[in-house]
């Protein structure tokens, strides 16, 4: 096995086990789409429940989803990683119904510490929000056994 599909196997290991223990994806039906090691994909349908007093998708919805993008992007080499500091600028109103894909792409990757961004992207392909996020890695790993050991 090639050292790049073992590095494929392992960040979709962590993305299952992740995934299982991730209470708050599941609970807003925000799916794992792909994962890559440094890279991963999600999406949320926004329903009425998710609306602001003017009507648009509130924006903690959003950073939601970009963030949990941001997790797994970063905990997808198997070493345990959390968020150290974060940014997000929301370019555009989000309504009921419209279908966001936050995709999270790893920038750099220096010890511990990583930094990376994500975009997030309406049905239409229309940029909604960026967002900027800084990991530090801490002690441990998601998958106990990783994959080809």
């Amino acid at each position: 096995m090639t050292a790049h599909k073992k590095s494929q196997e392992l960040a979709e290991a962590v993305g299952r086990e992740m995934y299982a223990k991730d209470r708050t994806s599941q609970f807003l039906r925000i799916a794992l789409d792909e994962i890559r090691p440094g890279h991963a994909s999600m999406t949320l349908r926004v329903t009425e429940d998710m609306v602001n007093g003017h009507g648009m998708c509130h924006g903690g919805f959003i950073f939601t989803l970009a963030d949990s993008a941001f997790a797994y992007s970063c905990n997808s080499h198997n070493h345990n990683a959390v968020a150290s500091g974060c940014t997000i600028e929301f370019l555009a109103p989000v309504h009921i119904g419209d279908m966001l894909t936050a995709v999270a792409d790893e920038r750099a990757l220096a010890g511990r510490s990583g930094i990376y961004d994500i975009d997030v992207r309406n049905q239409d392909g229309k940029l909604i929000a960026v967002f900027r996020g800084k990991s530090h890695r801490i002690q441990g790993e998601t998958v106990k056994s990783p994959i080809g050991e």
